[in-house]
């Protein structure tokens, strides 16, 4: 009979690996990683908004420098226009600092008239037609120029100029956007280690870059370029490389320019909150571990085991070479495994002792029965029959009507007397049996069974087999038969035999009641079923296998499996 295999997880401890701490273990690291997600993106929103104010702060400072400049020309127009003096420029250390370019009178034509720097430096700028401040615009307010390439010293500088109108004059003063830039945004970006910062003017030139990211030129596509030359500030986020930046932006108000500053926000994290975000990671370990003693514990313990136990069901029914083949796991499942390899060899020991004192029991209970069969048929069927005769010659003798119907009476007894006591010597001894074969014998038994319809069929070539051999397979099938009428109290039965190369196999189904079947063949006897128990015996002395298939209401199913030698 199949028995059903153990589930893979039956172990308590893989149990309480797989139902409490594999669970718990992928709970804390969803919990783990999901509160690392949330703080990167806490982290990360802080950072822009420090972004954001740092580059808002970055321009208001440069907003009021650019209006420091712009009101030092308006200062000096005055004052040029008190003194009524354009020969020389009255300057200070504020204003040479301010104006690193110089500052120069120019007349309405653009020619110079008087300068604190080179001549060369405002003629560049007049033929290069920098946008100055113009005499036929009155009450003009200082003008921001656009940016020009001074050639002899490579540098961008910004003419700021405004127009004296009584005089016919403009006074200019030249400075470099870049040196504004670097004196002025030291104090917002202390550390430009992580920061790149990026000033353009209207026309989205490069007037100054610094930090790590630091460039010729911008794209004009880059993230925040757009909004702020249309007067917005704000941040927004730029990957590269794998690597996500915040781009934080603002403009300049009087010329129009765009401050840009791009960092990496996982580097403002300071090394004590990265190690913080990283401290839930050593659940992956304890999730490793877990993982690693499921493993060992499912492949060096549970699955020996349930193989071991696999193979003692089988033992249990008399395969005693299904214990010998090593199951491996732990060295106590192994020394566990060899106890009951030792106790395989002593119980076939004592089982095999067993099978040969059955096997007298059996042959000396052949023997007897053959021994009744004949006193039976050579005295008792004889005497019975002689009794008949002289029945019928006292029939014969006796006139009298009432006494020849007792006589005819008791002659029909001896008759039926007769017939019974041959069918209990073909019971005793099935002379089909030695004289015609298994097969016939077998259809013999079928027709011959009472109060149950038995159906018979034979598959292959019927093959002669040894006289034990078929005794023992008759015996099966007649125990069976009467089986299904005794206790199974079935209305149809069905015997086959099958002959084929490698085996032949008797099956007896009937569609009885049926029963539950003993997990054991040891609990045949305890349970009642001596007749199983007995078949089974028969079997494995003649060295066939006996199964058992049956459930309650669903019928009985009883096979012999011989292997053909």
């Amino acid at each position: 009979m199949k028995k059903p295999r153990s589930p893979f997880l039956r172990g308590l401890t893989v149990q309480l690996l797989a139902i409490t701490v594999l669970p718990l273990t992928v709970l804390l690291l969803l919990i783990a990683f999901g509160s690392i997600s949330l703080h990167q993106q806490d982290m990360r929103a802080l950072v822009g908004e420090r972004d954001e104010r740092a580059v808002q702060s970055a321009a208001a400072a440069l907003t009021s420098e650019l209006h420091h400049r712009a009101t030092s020309i308006s200062n000096l127009a005055a004052l040029v226009e008190l003194s009524n003096n354009t020969a020389s420029i009255s300057t200070t250390n504020d204003l040479a600092s301010d104006f690193d370019g110089g500052l120069a009178y120019l007349d309405v034509d653009g020619r110079l008239i008087s300068s604190t720097s080179s001549s060369g430096f405002w003629e560049q700028a007049v033929q290069k037609d920098v946008s100055l401040a113009s005499r036929f615009v009155p009450n003009l307010e200082p003008v921001f120029s656009a940016p020009f390439l001074d050639p002899p010293s490579s540098r961008l500088f910004i003419i700021v100029s405004q127009t004296v109108p009584s005089l016919n004059i403009i006074v200019a003063g030249a400075f470099s956007p870049e040196t504004l830039a670097q004196t002025t945004l030291s104090a917002s970006y202390p550390d430009t280690d992580h920061v790149s910062i990026y000033l353009l003017d209207s026309s989205r030139q490069l007037l100054f870059s610094s930090g790590p990211l630091m460039r010729d030129n911008l794209a004009p596509d880059h993230p925040g370029v757009a909004e702020a030359l249309r007067g917005e500030s704000g941040t927004t986020y730029l990957k590269q490389n794998n690597v996500e930046h915040v781009v934080a932006y603002s403009s300049i108000t009087p010329t129009g320019w765009a401050l840009i500053t791009t960092e990496e926000w996982e580097m403002v994290v300071s090394p004590s909150l990265q190690i913080t975000q990283m401290a839930p990671l050593v659940i992956v370990p304890a999730f490793i571990l877990a993982l690693i003693a499921l493993w060992f514990v499912a492949t060096r313990i549970v699955q020996p085991l349930q193989k071991l136990e696999s193979k003692a069901a089988s033992l249990a029914w008399g395969d005693f070479d299904a214990i010998k083949e090593s199951v491996g796991g732990i060295s106590e499942v192994q020394d566990l495994q060899k106890e009951l390899t030792e106790m395989s060899r002593k119980v076939q020991a004592a089982q095999e002792g067993l099978h040969d004192y059955i096997g007298a029991i059996t042959s000396t209970q052949e023997e007897e029965r053959l021994r009744l069969a004949r006193e039976l048929h050579d005295e008792t069927i004889q005497s019975v029959i002689a009794l008949k005769q002289r029945v019928q010659l006292a029939e014969k003798l006796v006139k009298d009507q009432k006494g020849k119907q007792s006589l005819q009476e008791l002659e029909g007894l001896a008759e039926q007397t007769v017939e019974n006591l041959r069918r209990i010597i073909r019971a005793l001894r099935p002379i089909y049996l030695e004289d015609l074969g298994l097969v016939t014998a077998l259809e013999m038994l079928a027709r011959e069974t009472k109060t149950l319809q038995v159906d018979f069929y034979r598959t292959g070539q019927e093959q002669r087999l040894q006289r034990d051999v078929e005794l023992a397979l008759y015996r099966i099938a007649q125990e069976a038969l009467s089986n299904a009428v005794r206790h199974a109290k079935a209305s149809r039965a069905t015997l086959t035999i099958s002959f084929s190369g490698q085996e032949i196999k008797l099956e007896i189904s009937d569609n009885g009641v049926g029963f539950v079947v003993p997990k054991s063949p040891t609990d045949f006897a305890p349970s009642g079923h001596f007749g199983l128990l007995g078949m089974r015996e028969r079997s494995e002395l003649i060295g066939g296998r006996f199964e058992v298939q049956s459930e309650a209401g669903a019928g009985t199913l009883l096979s012999v499996r011989l292997p053909v030698i």
